[in-house]
């Protein structure tokens, strides 16, 4: 099968491509800016021009397209979500819709693309696919919200799949040992706020990318969370990071004093978020994660070496 990568360049893109070339597919890199992927033949695009997104798709001659374009800064502020976000968001609902019909006029019969597995309507037990997502969020997410919505309503005209990742980490992510969050953790900036009660689920970028193969051969549409099989509660997995990277334990602050730094939405990801459950995906893509929990995968990246 010939498959176009869109974002190949990423975190999971990274990941992806060397698995499709070892498991036979034929694989087209496409990015922005010409970038090499091994293994990959490469073509350069931007998903928000229309014309030129058309053209490199029309070049690639695709059998099946996996969207994992975003653009989201390495460094974030979650009093500015909504800006540094900005970008993400276009990509996700013009780049989405330029990238899928571009795939259609090429003949492409198979469509991925990558959702988000935390943003769902808080709840106390993990999340399937049916529940629905968050109906009243924080002002500085309501677009990103909205965003992901056109995204899926867009693959499920296109009888796509959206695979709704968790909270990734591995190489080149947030939570990688020289990465943003762990920084965070490092210098005691990122507090147990209110209990830490919001449940994270996790997922490795390998994961993220055998989920992906795993998808390609199998006529299933509409959307899967792909994560981990134990979610944590924020008091649970912050000071186990913390451990492992050596840094202090975290400090404890109320909402209140939160929100005066990290605004609404950073109280919210601290205190709100809800765990997602993979048994569909276990199911219909016969799919396992290798880490199949957050404690030997974290251990794994950023334990002693």
């Amino acid at each position: 099968m010939r498959v176009l990568v869109a974002g190949a360049t990423g975190v999971v893109g990274r990941r992806l491509v060397p698995l499709l070339t070892a498991t036979g597919h034929e694989v087209v890199a496409l990015s922005r800016r010409p970038r090499p992927a091994e293994g990959a033949r490469t073509v350069a695009a931007d998903a928000l021009d229309r014309a030129a997104l058309a053209a490199a798709v029309r070049e690639a001659a695709p059998d099946a397209v996996v969207h994992l374009l975003t653009a989201i800064p390495a460094r974030l502020n979650p009093r500015r979500m909504e800006r540094d976000f900005a970008l993400t968001d276009r990509l996700r609902t013009e780049g989405t819709r330029n990238l899928l019909d571009a795939a259609r006029e090429a003949g492409a019969t198979r469509i991925i693309t990558q959702g988000l597995a935390f943003a769902y309507e808080p709840g106390e037990t993990p999340a399937n696919e049916d529940t629905p997502f968050w109906s009243d969020p924080p002002r500085q997410w309501a677009t990103s919200l909205a965003a992901l919505r056109t995204l899926e309503k867009l693959t499920a005209d296109a009888d796509g799949l959206v695979l709704r990742f968790g909270h990734l980490y591995g190489p080149g992510t947030a939570f990688a040992r020289d990465g943003w969050t762990t920084g965070q953790i490092r210098g005691r900036r990122m507090p147990i706020v209110d209990g830490g009660g919001a449940t994270f689920s996790f997922l490795h970028t390998h994961d993220a990318a055998t989920a992906i193969v795993s998808a390609l051969t199998r006529p299933v549409t509409g959307a899967l969370n792909i994560v981990d099989d134990e979610p944590a509660e924020v008091r649970e997995w912050l000071p186990e990071l913390a451990r492992l990277l050596g840094a202090p334990r975290p400090r404890t602050v109320p909402a209140p004093v939160a929100r005066l730094v990290a605004g609404g939405w950073g109280v919210a990801y601290m205190t709100r978020l809800r765990g997602a459950d993979n048994a569909r995906a276990r199911m219909r893509l016969n799919w396992r994660p290798r880490h199949t929990s957050w404690r030997e995968g974290f251990a794994a990246e950023l334990g002693d070496r």
